[in-house]
């Protein structure tokens, strides 16, 4: 006997099936948002080699020179068309993606991948200090976007598609698959529902194993680390993580007030003028902050011992090259440039301790690698992804317990300063400029799933007679596979999936309190 759809045990056979559902959409997601970040990759590629060819070519030739800033300039008209033409792909996406999960935006995907990459391409030929990274995981989520349209997905799993289009974006980026994964779950879903996590898998190794066929299996990051910091040496790395959770919070600070400061201008696309002319007069003065940073990574990783103040001098002017590239809104991310920053943070703190209190020379590599996490657990406030994501692009890892106490160390001081994650100010500042009423916006927020059982407080109930617990929003109801969007009047039924948005800090309260409602009471 046929089961009757929308029964429940034909939503117990359906949610039988779905983990394997979610897998085949994993994979096909992480196989179209992999090949878009790879494409962009690519061409982000050709334009670091290009900007080294300018370089050597206009200097010394003052006719080279004016030719270049006529140049810059026409990049930077067409960008701030594509601005206008679609502001969603202004910075890094990464906000746009964190919006659009809780479904605060609603990005037209078809126009966001052709805009986004042709502007990030356009700032990388202008040399502007922005990574790949960001706009890889935007583009990799509106490839997922893309496909849950064309399909005719429900909403939870456009939103699951978005995750993984995300990893996989990520992981394509930086051949680091467990990072995409990492990434998508603690800083884009916030949900760590097992189901997810195995779309996500899928889609971010499917994501590195096309990015691995192109670009190899070499590690994105190529410093020759000797062996392992002995534990008598953990105060030294306690002082880094505090040196990287200060510079973190300066970041931060630094990146939003010049993100503000562009917006009093009342330049609005026009802003990235800024950036792209004074990029001329940097490859004139300073060619090695151009771009990403590779060339900075490069140096630091070809030598074996600095000078301070050139390390110091090269930190501030990739500092301040990057707020003002990310700040005026020019499309790009500041994932890679951080992590640059980073770098030079241990790379002038080891050269301190090597020079100044007699520690081991061999061990400069490891607080270069350590400051790295430490830098990204401060500004993004993931460590658990910073610390994998080290890993993964060092090619080693023999590190991880220094990098997890650096990581922890940074992510304490930030926090203990009162400093916002990066990207929830960024997402912030977006809603904010798009007219949102942010006054419930406070804090990180986290998707989770409940289920309605027979007999259970809120079972044939309506949704205006329910007394829920605090500081939790029902935002949709999945019953026979169809979304509903909840009403007061609407009826709960046995079977029915609650998804609900938290404020993350009281989470596990209310996700308690929430499964209370939805559980069948033993008498």
């Amino acid at each position: 006997m046929k089961n009757k759809k929308g029964s429940t045990v034909d939503l117990l056979e359906t949610a039988k099936n779905f983990k394997y559902i979610l897998i085949i959409e994993g994979i096909a997601t992480g196989l179209i948002a992999g090949l878009v970040a790879v494409i962009y990759r690519i061409l982000l590629g050709y334009a670091e080699d290009f900007i080294g060819f300018i370089a050597n070519t206009i200097k010394g030739n003052l006719l080279y020179i004016i030719g270049w800033f006529i140049v810059l300039i026409s990049l930077a008209l067409i960008v701030s068309k594509l601005l206008k033409y679609e502001p969603l792909i202004s910075g890094s996406g990464i906000p746009q993606v964190e919006g659009e999960i809780i479904s605060f935006i609603d990005q037209k995907w078809y126009k966001i991948l052709p805009t986004k990459i042709l502007g990030g391409v356009l700032c990388a030929f202008g040399g502007l200090s922005l990574g790949r990274e960001g706009p890889s995981i935007q583009l990799g989520a509106m490839a997922g976007k893309g496909l849950s349209k064309l399909f005719h997905k429900v909403k939870m799993e456009e939103r699951l598609l978005l995750t993984c289009g995300a990893a996989a974006g990520l992981s394509a980026a930086f051949n680091a698959p467990l990072a995409g994964v990492m990434f998508a779950l603690e800083e884009v879903h916030k949900n760590f529902n097992v189901h997810v996590l195995i779309s996500v898998m899928c889609a971010s190794v499917t994501g590195d194993f096309i990015s691995s066929n192109i670009f190899g299996l070499s590690p994105t990051f190529h410093f020759a680390v000797e062996g392992t910091l002995p534990l008598h040496y953990y105060g030294m790395v306690i002082l880094l993580g505090i040196a990287c959770g200060v510079f973190g919070v300066l970041y931060n600070k630094g990146t939003v007030s010049t993100q503000k400061l562009f917006n009093k201008t009342k330049l609005g696309s026009y802003a990235v003028i800024v950036p792209f002319v004074l990029s001329g007069f940097v490859i004139l003065t300073m060619p090695q902050i151009l771009g990403g940073g590779h060339r900075m990574i490069e140096f630091l990783s070809a030598n074996q011992s600095f000078v301070i103040q050139t390390l110091l001098i090269l930190l501030a002017a990739k500092f301040a090259f990057s707020l003002i590239s990310f700040g005026s809104g020019a499309p790009g991310g500041i994932f890679f440039p951080l992590l640059v920053l980073g770098s030079f943070i241990g790379a002038i703190f080891g050269t301190i301790a090597i020079q100044w209190f007699n520690f081991p020379q061999m061990y400069l590599a490891n607080f270069i690698i350590m400051a790295m996490a430490g830098t990204f657990a401060a500004i993004v406030r993931a460590p658990i992804t910073g610390i994998i994501l080290i890993a993964e692009m060092s090619g080693s890892l023999t590190n991880l317990l220094p990098l997890a106490v650096v990581s922890l160390v940074s992510y304490l001081v930030a926090s203990m300063m009162n400093c916002e994650p990066i990207y929830e100010s960024l997402l912030h500042n977006l809603l904010s400029k798009m007219g949102m009423d942010m006054s419930a916006f406070h804090g990180e927020k986290q998707i989770i799933q409940s289920v309605v059982e027979l007999g259970s407080p809120v079972c044939d109930q309506a949704i205006k007679d329910i007394k829920w617990p605090n500081k939790c929003l029902i935002i949709s109801i999945i019953r026979g596979g169809k979304e509903l969007l909840p009403r007061g009047t609407t009826i709960l039924h046995t079977g029915d999936t609650l998804v609900a948005l938290l404020n993350d800090e009281d989470s596990p309260y209310i996700q308690h309190e929430l499964e209370k409602c939805c559980t069948h009471q033993q008498l």
